[in-house]
């Protein structure tokens, strides 16, 4: 996929304001300071479309992105931290619940995973939350650039087993890294793929982190 056009379209707080649109769209939601807005200037090939921050929480609104005039990529807030005040932090995740349980043109919700981390609380909790949602997910394992191609194998393998202690079916893995590009070829072809109305069946893709650096 080639990325021709990237728009900010809106900010949004709630879903009144959300964009009145049928594109399909793609959204993208992890813990705070997983490289989310690093990740979403990689697929788009804009080094500035989402704003990078070394501040945990930065992200407060829903970001909508028109791409190639043919699908939306949307930044939702990062959940476990937000560095607001206790009443706007949870305005803001009654705002992301909303958009994940009632945006019927949500093509696919990509939770993102620090791949140096063991499974976290959080981040199992979130992945728990989705099973009462008939969404669309994959898992993006992120910064596997920091540490060797081993490291990243056990960590997505931990992470998976407690998953399979939880769901019936695994959802499909990417691994990426903003240092290297790892990861944006495939998941720019899986959304192309979903765009084209060939969603893939969710599927187990560890096997993905032995290409990584």
């Amino acid at each position: 996929m080639k990325i021709k056009s990237a728009e900010f379209i809106v900010s949004a707080l709630d879903p009144e304001s959300f964009p009145k649109t049928t594109f399909p769209e793609f959204a993208f939601i992890g813990r705070s300071n997983v490289g989310k807005s690093s990740l979403i200037n990689l697929l788009t090939d804009r080094s500035g479309l989402a704003k990078v921050s070394t501040t945990p929480g930065k992200t407060v609104l829903i970001n909508f992105f028109k791409i190639n005039g043919s699908w939306f990529l949307v930044d939702l807030p990062g959940y476990g931290y937000a560095k607001v005040g206790r009443t706007d932090r949870e305005e803001f995740n009654e705002s992301v619940n909303a958009y994940i349980e009632t945006r019927e043109n949500l093509a696919c919700l990509f939770v993102l995973i620090d791949s140096r981390l063991p499974p976290q609380r959080f981040d199992l909790q979130f992945i728990d939350q989705l099973a009462s949602v008939s969404v669309n997910f994959a898992l993006v394992f992120t910064k596997t650039d920091k540490q060797s191609p081993t490291r990243t194998r056990e960590s997505i393998a931990a992470f998976t087993a407690l998953l399979k202690k939880r769901r019936e079916e695994l959802p499909r893995i990417f691994t990426s890294s903003i240092k290297t590009n790892e990861g944006r070829s495939e998941i720019q072809a899986a959304i192309e793929s979903m765009c084209s109305g060939k969603r893939a069946k969710p599927s187990l893709r560890a096997a993905a982190a032995e290409d990584a650096p």
